[in-house]
């Protein structure tokens, strides 16, 4: 014979089920608002450039906590970039293509004069290898084209130790300077005719003779010279040690001490020096390191 359930069973059960489905549907509810505050806070955070990248040709971005003045930092004795505010300073550290990698450290050094050490890690990065084929000349060079490049190795020495108290845009995010497909070339270990070759230390970026070649960022131009490897190149100083280099041009419009603007022309694509057809070379150096001009542009 069928029997009801007593009588106070089924309003219970029912008040009881009530309260769970708001509970779930509350602790729901919860789960979407703070996964929405996240994404809304991510997206209101500011970009920042360069990113950091700490492998062999990257950056580091270090924290030197609050001080009322900029404090002074070096890798060795190599000035580093510090920007920020009396709230928080970073160190902006670029990393040789040439370090081992494993623990680093730059000194700090206080209004005060005290100095205190702050150490980060290199990983590791494997570039790809790259095999040229170059007129022999350009491989094999002879006393006289020896000794123009050393001669251009020991100016250019001087202008890489170019730095000023110009502070860069607050913002270090890059146009890039030519449009065209931009090679990931980076770092590749370069082998010209069966022969080893330095690391390539900049971005090739292929483009027609005579394409307009604009500044990337505000700066002052440093040096321009027709070099054995580098033809036609121009370098701008953005201030605080960074520096940018453009390679292989065709003309150049400007002059040591002109200051340019971002997206101003400084020169034209080409294919002078040592190159097997005309493109850009650019390169981006920190703190007397080449490191990858990626990390400053939009992907």
């Amino acid at each position: 014979m069928h029997r009801s359930p007593p009588e106070s069973t089924g309003p219970a059960l029912t008040r009881r089920c009530a309260l769970l489905g708001t509970a779930g549907l509350l602790a729901l509810a919860s789960t979407y608002a703070g996964a929405a505050a996240s994404k809304k806070k991510q997206q209101q955070q500011p970009e920042v450039w360069p990113r950091a990248s700490q492998v062999p040709g990257g950056v580091a971005r270090l924290s030197l906590g609050p001080a009322a003045k900029r404090p002074a930092a070096f890798a060795g004795d190599v000035p580093l970039l510090v920007l920020g505010d009396a709230i928080d300073w970073t160190a902006v550290v670029g990393i040789p293509l040439a370090a081992e990698p494993g623990e680093a450290r730059i000194a700090v050094r206080s209004e005060s004069g005290s100095e205190r050490v702050i150490a980060y890690a290199i990983g590791t990065k494997q570039y790809r290898e790259q095999r040229l084929t170059v007129p022999p000349r350009t491989v094999d060079l002879s006393p006289e084209d020896e000794a123009r490049y050393q001669r251009e190795r020991a100016h250019l020495a001087t202008v890489m130790a170019t730095l000023t108290d110009l502070r860069p845009d607050a913002s270090l995010r890059m146009r890039v300077p030519v449009p065209g497909r931009r090679s990931s070339s980076f770092g590749l270990r370069r082998v010209f005719n069966g022969q080893s070759r330095n690391p390539h230390s900049g971005m090739d970026i292929a483009a027609g003779t005579g394409t307009p070649v604009l500044a990337p960022l505000a700066g002052r131009v440093i040096d321009t010279g027709d070099y054995f490897f580098n033809g036609g190149t121009v370098w701008l100083d953005h201030g605080g040690g960074l520096l940018t280099m453009y390679c292989h041009l065709s003309r150049v419009d400007v002059k040591v001490g002109d200051v340019l603007k971002t997206g101003e022309q400084l020169a034209a694509v080409g294919a002078t020096g040592r190159v097997t057809g005309p493109h850009l070379h650019w390169s981006v150096m920190l703190n007397r390191a080449m490191v990858d001009p990626a990390l400053f542009i939009a992907a």
